[in-house]
């Protein structure tokens, strides 16, 4: 949450003089503006409590999570990020057999929105950290397990980039192996929680779109928490019936969130 807090803090900022301001203005207008302060008091307290819930507290902040993402311990694992890198620690530590590479894929002419460009001035990558381009992975064709790609994804704002990507992603993917997203999605839960900025995230048909694109499918979904959701994806030739796991903490799915 105090990252999030570090990226973003020109908005939160902005919100709590926009409300300190209230006070001030002449009495015609003080009502309807602390009317329509409302909202944004709601959603200062919404987004950073939910982000506390979902990063600090909640079923995420096990790592153990990730071991369920895939049906067969890897032999060799990709991890994609843009920078912020959470998952190859955990990712080693869980699958301490295999061979794991890791590519910084982010790209300032595709990768445009503010948040992203504010964490990576806050957060810098260590010297020599191995990068990647997206549309062309520097990795061998049908050589990966698992590859995996965690609130990175939807950085890529057009759909035809998306597409790049998840053909590279198929490309380097073995026979049987699965590729991981993790997400949260434009819903009405995350608008709950996030307000006008559950327009940074995209709709679940907008990862459908891109598997279809890439000749995969979805294999299995779930949830952890509410606000984030996992697809795991297989080539076509390799998929089996689209099913749905849930766990205790995980938000429970009906066939239309599918």
């Amino acid at each position: 949450m105090i990252r999030i807090l570090r990226f973003h803090w020109q908005k939160y900022a902005a919100t709590l003089v926009t409300v300190a301001a209230v006070p001030l203005l002449p009495s015609p207008y003080r009502a309807p503006a602390a009317v329509a302060a409302i909202p944004a008091i709601f959603w200062f307290a919404a987004s950073l409590m939910v982000s506390w819930y979902v990063y600090d507290r909640g079923p995420l902040a096990d790592d153990h999570w990730l071991r369920r993402c895939v049906l067969h311990p890897p032999g060799r694992w990709l991890n994609l990020h843009a920078g912020l890198d959470y998952a190859s620690p955990a990712l080693a530590a869980l699958f301490p057999s295999a061979e794991g590479q890791t590519l910084d894929i982010f790209d300032p002419r595709e990768m445009t929105e503010p948040s992203i460009v504010q964490a990576r001035r806050i957060v810098h990558a260590p010297p020599g950290a191995p990068t990647g381009v997206w549309s062309s992975l520097p990795v061998a064709t049908a050589s990966v397990d698992a590859a995996f790609v965690i609130f990175t994804a939807h950085e890529l704002r057009r759909p035809e980039s998306r597409e790049k990507l998840f053909r590279e992603l198929a490309r380097v993917l073995r026979p049987g192996g699965e590729i991981v997203v993790v997400e949260h999605l434009r819903d009405w839960r995350n608008f709950l929680a996030f307000g006008p900025g559950f327009l940074h995230f995209l709709p679940k048909r907008a990862w459908r779109t891109a598997a279809t694109a890439a000749a995969l499918r979805i294999a299995r979904t779930f949830t952890i928490t509410p606000f984030v959701r996992v697809f795991v994806f297989v080539l076509v030739a390799h998929a089996s019936p689209c099913r749905v796991e849930t766990h205790p903490d995980a938000h429970v799915l009906s066939g239309a969130d599918l």
